[in-house]
């Protein structure tokens, strides 16, 4: 099967939907077996203070679990579908607390980014998930 941008994509989302560590683990090795190099990473905060935080985790958790090496060129690839993936939700997050878990699967050349935002305050929380992805 050729794996391209979608499949990639549909990782990355597996992975940020993932429960918990174990079930994120699971995850991680069924992916692993059909070639994909994945991470996952839990955030919190508030929506503007956190834009900075939830990308240096991605990039963190990607580089610590072998999805992007050190390279500026791979980082930066990370780095703009991380960003990407925020940008897609910031009008329903503007002002608000954010929570969830980041995504991250990379096959060849394909790296994506899939955020799962719980967006709200108390137990009043709309959902919301942004998606980025680059060609390294």
């Amino acid at each position: 099967m050729d794996i391209g941008s979608k499949q990639v994509a549909a990782a990355a989302i597996k992975m940020a939907l993932t429960a918990d560590r174990e079930e994120e683990h699971r995850m991680r090795q069924l992916l692993a077996e059909e070639g994909f190099r994945t991470a996952a990473v839990d955030f919190g905060g508030d929506f503007i203070t956190s834009i900075k935080k939830v990308i240096e985790r991605a990039m963190v958790a990607a580089t610590r679990e072998g999805v992007i090496s050190e390279r500026h060129l791979e980082q930066g690839a990370l780095a703009g579908a991380a960003r990407e993936a925020v940008a897609q939700i910031m009008n329903k997050a503007v002002g608000m607390s954010v929570g969830g878990k980041i995504g991250i699967a990379r096959h060849s050349d394909h790296v994506a980014v899939a955020i799962f935002f719980g967006i709200g305050m108390l137990h009043l929380n709309e959902v919301s998930i942004g998606l980025g992805h680059r060609a390294i």
